[in-house]
């Protein structure tokens, strides 16, 4: 495609000024199955919003009044905070956000120079199902059950309190990926997981963590991929 346009010269005289040529190709999608595991003796750790402090957000909100500071603390059900902590799919089992893996593939491009805002446009990570409570939420399932982890953290203030989430060992999960071919290869896109899982880690204590250095849970490796991803090209 080319454009051209009228413009006056210093004389007077108009001049025809051509734009250069653009051709812009349809986009084409690249899709494979890549098969993760969990690192030996690291835990894959998730911690959901509490759906109690959303609804306790949510009165403050509407009714624009702050919780008092004064009242007494509510005693805590820690089975069910774990509950709590997970992600169950509508047919029952676990999972973790889709957008956590995206969120540590687009991360990882920084360890190889490439350009995070063109991973944002180029690469996703296709659901497993969603969300049983919040069916806006993808997820990827887990293959390996959850226990009860208990740790001591600190709140922004410096007080120490004991945190519930969900743990699982000896996890797997199989992440199918779509990325445009015009950005990525195969090749590219199974490196760029590699360091993902084993440089950025997905979930609570991961290395790339915005708060702190990270626990070194949530690493991963790649255990086998599919030899044929499926190529789509879609035509505008």
């Amino acid at each position: 495609m080319a454009t051209s346009k009228h413009s006056p010269n210093e004389t007077g005289t108009p001049e025809v000024v051509v734009s250069k040529s653009i051709n812009i190709r349809p986009v084409q999608f690249q899709r494979a199955t890549f098969e993760l595991t969990g690192m030996p003796d690291v835990p894959l750790v998730i911690h959901r919003f509490s759906a109690k402090l959303k609804n306790e957000m949510k009165l403050k909100m509407e009714t624009g009044k702050a919780a008092s500071s004064k009242k007494n603390r509510e005693p805590k059900d820690t089975d069910k905070a774990f509950h709590e902590a997970r992600y169950l799919s509508r047919e029952g089992w676990d999972g973790f956000h889709a957008g956590a893996l995206r969120k540590a593939l687009i991360s990882a491009c920084r360890l190889v120079n490439f350009k995070m805002v063109l991973a944002k446009l180029s690469i996703f990570v296709e659901k497993d199902g969603v969300d049983a409570d919040e069916p806006q939420i993808p997820l990827v399932r887990i293959f390996g059950a959850a226990v009860k982890q208990e740790d001591m953290a600190r709140v922004e203030t410096g007080q120490p309190y004991v945190t519930i989430r969900a743990a699982y060992s000896d996890w797997k999960a199989r992440a199918q990926i779509r990325w445009d071919s015009d950005q990525f290869t195969l090749s590219d896109v199974t490196n760029l997981l590699a360091r993902a899982g084993q440089q950025v880690g997905i979930g609570e204590g991961r290395p790339d963590s915005k708060n702190s250095a990270g626990m070194g849970w949530g690493l991963f490796d790649i255990a086998r991929t599919n030899e044929n991803p499926h190529t789509e090209s879609k035509r505008t």
